[in-house]
């Protein structure tokens, strides 16, 4: 197939660009307005320097280890080191109407959020200069090998037949899997389960919500890589899975309790989880119900991580790891060609072998995750301590760690 670049297809993709990069700050508001006053600044900067560090890694050494030309279907060669060869003319392996460079921006922005996703496990007790050295060597040695063996052609998982059309698997799995095992290798904060920890402003998590809904359209609308109907059909899927969570999350907080503005803002989030490997491969209506199914499933695995006192400060394991394996899940059995003939049909469409490859990705990513990101965090625990010493955590990390005060 020649290879041409389309400039509607490349205008697309650098919007979805800069949505995708909006997302990232847009993470830190919905964190930062759930911890203590105390922990915003330091909350809002564990998100923003990943984007300057993970930028670096992935020109030098991210994007040739997620996309280069295969090594086992494990890893990406080196061919692509520091960009060799990644240019204005397109790789007709991954994007054939786009730009190189365009391509590879794009997929830098998700390999900057992954890590920024897991900060929320962890947050108003651990190091900077540790969380520094994790964030870089998590996505040399977690996220880079994983989206190769999703996305990368030869890629163990593509030759599977797995589908992730935008990142339940290489982002959300990977993410929230890795905070679940990050939260067992840390200590708890001080007084976690004696003294109350609430959120100082939900306010600012409505904000970086809403602004993380927004961007979402880039996330799974620009992984079609083209201004197509593909591209159409995601953004609706993933603007009505986002609808469904966030009401049927209302209606589940209002039976036990009040309709939580937090919880509805949760919901909206765990709904744009859920879709996001399926958004290219379903209908509107199956967007629908994986939304409308993703929100119990994330609640649910709250209120029971709660229950085992683990502090895992905002939730990640219950609303990425979780809905996104059952978005996984459920892209087995709702995908369809009649969406997107670059797929294939799940069990609902007559194809049960494509809910077994699903269920062997999403066991096999969380897995990896799991193992991989607890090694880390016990290796530099052991080598330099992840969590800052109990004064400094008592005064709170915007001062101790940063010198800064975020209120007057």
């Amino acid at each position: 197939m020649e290879s041409t670049i389309n400039a509607g297809d490349t205008a697309w993709v650098l919007i979805a660009t800069a949505l995708v990069t909006m997302m990232t700050p847009a993470l830190g508001f919905f964190y930062g307005g759930m911890v203590r006053r105390k922990n915003i600044l330091s909350t809002l900067n564990l998100s923003f320097i990943t984007m300057g560090i993970i930028a670096i890694q992935w020109v030098l050494i991210g994007y040739t280890l997620a996309f280069g030309p295969s090594l086992g279907g494990l890893i990406g060669r080196l061919d692509f080191l520091g960009l060799k060869g990644i240019g204005l003319e397109p790789n007709a392996d991954y994007s054939a109407t786009i730009p190189a460079l365009a391509f590879m921006a794009f997929q830098g922005t998700f390999a900057v959020i992954t890590p920024a996703l897991i900060t929320g496990a962890f947050v108003e007790r651990v190091s900077f200069k540790v969380y520094l050295l994790f964030a870089l060597l998590w996505a040399t040695l977690v996220y880079d090998p994983l989206a190769h063996t999703v996305w990368g052609v030869g890629g163990m998982l593509r030759e599977l037949g797995a589908l992730d059309f935008a990142g339940g698997t290489v982002v959300h799995i990977a993410a929230g899997f890795s905070a679940l095992a990050f939260a067992f290798a840390i200590r708890p904060r001080r007084g976690y389960g004696r003294i109350p920890i609430e959120p100082h402003n939900i306010p600012l998590t409505v904000l970086g919500a809403g602004l993380l809904w927004v961007g979402w359209f880039g996330f799974n609308g620009g992984s079609a890589l083209a201004a197509n109907g593909l591209a159409a059909a995601a953004v609706v899927n993933t603007n009505t899975a986002a609808a469904a969570a966030a009401t049927v999350w209302m209606l589940l907080a209002w039976r036990d309790n009040k309709p939580s503005v937090l919880g509805i803002v949760t919901g909206a989030v765990v709904g744009l989880v859920a879709v996001t490997p399926a958004a290219g491969f379903v209908t509107p209506l199956s967007a629908l119900l994986i939304g409308a199914a993703a929100a119990p499933i994330s609640y649910y695995c709250i209120q029971f991580i709660h229950s085992r006192r683990l502090d895992e400060s905002l939730d990640v394991w219950a609303c990425h790891g979780m809905a996104g394996a059952w978005g996984a899940l459920a892209t087995g059995l709702f995908a369809t060609t009649g969406v997107n003939e670059a797929g294939f049909d799940g069990l609902f469409y007559g194809n049960p072998n494509q809910f077994v490859v699903q269920l062997i990705a999403t066991v096999g990513a969380a897995l990896f995750a799991f193992v991989a990101t607890y090694l880390l965090a016990k290796a530099l625990d052991a080598l330099f301590g992840l969590s800052v010493s109990a004064q400094a955590e008592e005064v709170g990390l915007d001062i101790s760690e940063h010198g800064e005060r975020a209120y007057a």
